[in-house]
This record gives structure tokens, C-alpha cells and sequence, in this order.
């Protein structure tokens, strides 16, 4: 199966099926035409709008969420579990959407969504509300793997390039939006409407979906793969906890990190095992034996890695090493995602008019490689106006390259596949996030902390060391150092020390922003590496020219 078509995959469109426009007709595919393709279209883009919305939107009222609920502890569960529950079903609405049809998978995850935003915001404690987060996150897994496999149903191969970009292009809207929507929706209203703005938004587009979205018939018996669904959340939901907790609630070989991870290395290996003896598997290891899926894949987590293991010290970086408010901090990501936008549409425009997307893979990743490397070259003297270059450089360059590897591997495969090899896709960048946050974080405090005891001198240490242990975790944390409120109180402490506890302060505070600078440089370096190991996987990147035919494998609508 070299180019994974049959030999009618690219013929002409069934007569019958061009002329279906009521979503209420039983269909036999997921294919959308007529006015309806418009309808269905503005659900994709409000979908993944608002689910990219709401984590920008939740991050900015955290603060005063954790304030209210006295959950400073394990408020980062808040954000893991809504990212657990989302990445562990991802493959499995792809795959289901594909025997189904698209339209009860929107339904159930718009709900799951819509509920667990409800009770998020009546949360009175907080694992109270972890728990409303998870729900959100099952529901989140659907909105996240949907709307790029419904563009395969509405456009052919050379038109979804155009449209992929834009779709991809609202990631960067929301990251512009959210935290000033954030910001006021908390100080203007409540927190809790964080949550509840949702839902007119969440009701809007499912009120579309059922308008616009066919109902698909099963003329067959079909063999669900509920052990593969259970054995591959199981493994993942196992392995993506051991690298959560991993090096911040316990150390990574403690026997409960050592635990998840042998439990997660053995309930993948029995989804292994069960896949290549179910009739349907969900995840078939045919689909890595196609060269374009497998590239795809992997340069798609690696992109993914170095993506978050870049911009999510960005704000750290400018509000510790460049002195910088919070507020400032996230104003200043603006210009990566505008140029995220850009390379987005300009990327998806230029595959829609070529035909091709393999040189543009290479040309999009070289130039987020060389974004990348200008970052990591960045210190403590780095001017804003450098930081905003190197971002713009990287962020064009992602943002070309995101849309051209989903293009890639829905051109690849048949129509019926389409849900379940875009999930896939998702789950690699999904993976990615999750994986790299935790290690890295870990990494920084490590080379933060050992520069700091390399920097400070004597006279400093000594000063520090007669404090209560747990006021001393305020001296070596990053995360906590950054915070205008932190450097106020360690100043005040160092005042009180004397004449000379300005000078004192002056020089443990630049001791900070070297040590933070040089530990975010050494972060910044694996991104590099991990992108320029993405640039190499882009040469293996097999071509198959778009067809601008749309195709169907069984399209005529049912009676």
C-alpha cells in the first residue's frame, strides 16, 4: 500500500452524493457537500477556537482560583488532569469517529465539555475541582482530535491545505486573547465565569453539529476494540503520570515513579499484543508500516517536544532574566503567535497552490530550527527587541510546518481511515507536551540550583542558611523567584541585614538572572536539538502529489 488509495480513491464524486444536503439523511460516509459544508465548517473553527481558548483563559485566573480554594499545593493538577483525560481518549473518538460518524463524537465531547465546566465553576475545594477538569478533558479529547479529520470531510486533498492552516491559525488567536479575556473575565465578573462562559459557546456549535453534520450508517456488524481502548489508556495514563510526578512529587527512580512506568511499559505492550489479534484494532501497527505516517509521527512529537520545551519557559525567561511584569510577559508571546498565524495561512496557501508539501516541510522546519538556535544564544543582556526576532522566526516556522504534516498523513491514507490516523497524529503532539514539560522543569531547577551555590559567594549562603528550611525553598525555586511578591519579601529580608543589605540583594538577585538565564539557555538547547532532529525526519518525508479530486469510497447516501 504504497500511496494507501484504491484505484477509485481520486475518481469523480458520486452523482448521488453531490446532491445530499440534509444532514438528516442516513449517509454511508462522513462527507459533507452542498450549504451545509459552510455550517459544518464554522463548527470546526469554533470548536477548536474555544478548546484552545480555555486553557489560555484558565491559566490567567489561577492565581486567584488557588487563592479562594487553598489548593496552592496541588494546583498543578488542575491543568494535568484536564491534559490526561484529553490525550488518553484522542485516539479513541478518531477511531470510533471513522465506524460512527463525526457528529455523535462532537455531541458527546461538546457535553462532556459543557458539564465539566459547570461543575468547575460551582467548585467549592479544590480537588473538587480537579475532578470537574477531567470531565472537561474527556470531553476536550474529542474537540482536540475532530475538527483537522472534519476538514477531510468537507474539502479534497489540495483544498484542506488552505483551510488546515487556518484552523491551525486560531491556536495562536486564543493564545493572544485568552489571558486578557482571562484577566477581565476575573476581575470584571468571578472566576467561576472562567468556566461558564463556556457554555453558550459550547451550545452554539453542538446546536451546529447536529444541524450540519450527517448521521453515518453502519451496514455492517462492527467489532468495538474495547480491550485495545482499555490496555491503551491504561499504558498511557500510567506512563504520562510517571512523567508528571516524576522529579516534583517524587524522584524519578523512587518506587512509585519505577512503579507507573513498569505499568505503563506493560499495558502498552498488551495493547501490542491484543491489536494484532482483534478483526478492527484501534490502533493497527499497519498504519506505522506506511513511511509517511511513521515520519509524520515522529517528527510531529519531536516538533511537539521542542515546542514546549520552548515557549513554555518563554515567560520565565523574560519576567527573570529581562525583568519584565507577568503582565508584560505575556504580551511580549504576542508576536510568536501572530507569526504562528501567519506561517499557518501563508504555508496552507502555498500547498493548496503547488500540489506539493514535502520542500516546504524542510524549508517551514529549517526555519523554526534557526528560530530556535537565535533563542538559545539569548542572556542576560538580550533586548526585547532581539526576543521578538528570534520568536517571529520561530513561530513562521512552526507554524508552516504543523498543517503541512496533517496534510501529509490525510493524504496518505483512504477516506475511512482519516479519523484514525489524524487522532494518532494528535496524540504525538498531545505526547509531547505532556512528556516535556515535567523533565525539563526538572532540569531547570537542577542547573538553577547549582549555579546559584556556584554564584552567590559565601557571605550570601551563610546569610541563607540560617532561615527555616521551608523559607530557603524561596531562594532556590525559579518559579517562585520570578514573582514580584517573592522578590519584595526576599528584599526585605535582605534590608534588615544592615548597610550593606541592598548590595547584598543587588548581587543575589543578578546571581538569579544569570543562573536562570544560563538554565533556560541549556532548555532552549534540547529544543534545538529536538528541532533540528525533526528537520532530518523531514527528508525521509515521502510525497504523493495532492489530488484536487474529491473522492468517496462508498458515497451515496442511504436510504
Amino acid at each position: 500500500m504504497s500511496n494507501g488509495k484504491s484505484s477509485n480513491a481520486r475518481g469523480s464524486v458520486d452523482s448521488s452524493a453531490a446532491t445530499v444536503e440534509t444532514a438528516n439523511d442516513l449517509q454511508s460516509t462522513n462527507r459533507v457537500t452542498g450549504s451545509r459544508r459552510w455550517w459544518a465548517l464554522g463548527v470546526v473553527m469554533l470548536t477548536m477556537f474555544f478548546s484552545s481558548l480555555d486553557q489560555t483563559v484558565v491559566s490567567t485566573a489561577m492565581p486567584v482560583i488557588i487563592s479562594e480554594l487553598k489548593g496552592f499545593s496541588v494546583y498543578g493538577w488542575v491543568f494535568t488532569a484536564y491534559m490526561l483525560a484529553s490525550t488518553v481518549t484522542v485516539p479513541i473518538y478518531g477511531k470510533l469517529s471513522d465506524i460512527y460518524g463525526r457528529r455523535p463524537f462532537y455531541v458527546i465531547g461538546l457535553g462532556l465539555f459543557m458539564v465539566g465546566s459547570v461543575f468547575s465553576g460551582l467548585a467549592q475545594d479544590i480537588w473538587y475541582l480537579i475532578a470537574a477538569r477531567a470531565v472537561q478533558g474527556l470531553g476536550a479529547g474529542a474537540m482536540m482530535s475532530m475538527p483537522l479529520v472534519t476538514i477531510g470531510d468537507l474539502f479534497n486533498p489540495r483544498e484542506r491545505s488552505r483551510w488546515m492552516g487556518i484552523i491551525l491559525s486560531t491556536f495562536g488567536i486564543a493564545s493572544i486573547i485568552g489571558p486578557s479575556l482571562g484577566g477581565w473575565i476575573t476581575d470584571s465578573l468571578n472566576w467561576r465565569w472562567v468556566f461558564y462562559i463556556n457554555l453558550p459557546v459550547a451550545s452554539a456549535a453542538l446546536i451546529a453539529a447536529v444541524y450540519a453534520l450527517p448521521r453515518v450508517h453502519v451496514d455492517k456488524k462492527v467489532h468495538v476494540d474495547w480491550a485495545g481502548s482499555a490496555t491503551l489508556t491504561g499504558g498511557l495514563l500510567s506512563t504520562l503520570l510517571a512523567f508528571t510526578l516524576g522529579g516534583n512529587e517524587y524522584g524519578w527512580f523512587s518506587p512509585q515513579i519505577v512503579s507507573l512506568l513498569a505499568a505503563g511499559a506493560g499495558l502498552l505492550a498488551l495493547f501490542g499484543w491484543v491489536e494484532s489479534r482483534v478483526p478492527d484494532p484501534l490502533l493497527s501497527s499497519n498504519l506505522f508500516r506506511n513511511q509517511i505516517f511513521t515520519v509524520s509521527f515522529i517528527v510531529a512529537l519531536l516538533l511537539s517536544m521542542g515546542m514546549f520545551g520552548t515557549i513554555i519557559f518563554l515567560p520565565m525567561f523574560v519576567q527573570g532574566v529581562m525583568g519584565n511584569t507577568a503582565q508584560e510577559s505575556g504580551l511580549i508571546l504576542t508576536p510568536m503567535m501572530l507569526s504562528f498565524i501567519i506561517g499557518s495561512i501563508v504555508g496552507g496557501q502555498l500547498i493548496s497552490r503547488t500540489g506539493r508539501y514535502k520542500i516546504q516541510a524542510i524549508v517551514a522546519a529549517a526555519i523554526m530550527v534557526v528560530g530556535v538556535y537565535l533563542l538559545a544564544q539569548m542572556g542576560v543582556n538580550t533586548s526585547s527587541n532581539e526576543l521578538m526576532r528570534n520568536m517571529v522566526i520561530a513561530g513562521i516556522g512552526i507554524g508552516m510546518l504543523m498543517p503541512t504534516l496533517n496534510i501529509a498523513v490525510q493524504n496518505a491514507f483512504p477516506y475511512s481511515m482519516m479519523g484514525a490516523v489524524n487522532a494518532t497524529q494528535q496524540l504525538a503532539r498531545s505526547l509531547g507536551g505532556v512528556i516535556t514539560a515535567p523533565i525539563l522543569s526538572t532540569v531547570l531547577v537542577n542547573k538553577f540550583s547549582a549555579d546559584m551555590q556556584n554564584s552567590i559567594g559565601t557571605k550570601l549562603q551563610q546569610q541563607i542558611s540560617r532561615l527555616p528550611p521551608e523559607s530557603q525553598q524561596a531562594f532556590t525555586d525559579p518559579q517562585t523567584l520570578i514573582s514580584a511578591e517573592a522578590q519584595k519579601g526576599i528584599q526585605h529580608y535582605f534590608l534588615q541585614l544592615g548597610a550593606n543589605g541592598q548590595a547584598l540583594y543587588s548581587q543575589f538577585i543578578e546571581s538569579v538572572r544569570q543562573s536562570l538565564a544560563s538554565g533556560i539557555s541549556q532548555l532552549f538547547t534540547v529544543g534545538f536539538i529536538l528541532m533540528f532532529a525533526a528537520l532530518i525526519g523531514t527528508f525521509f518525508l515521502k510525497e504523493i502529489a495532492l489530488s484536487k479530486d474529491e473522492y468517496y469510497e462508498e458515497s451515496s447516501p442511504v436510504a
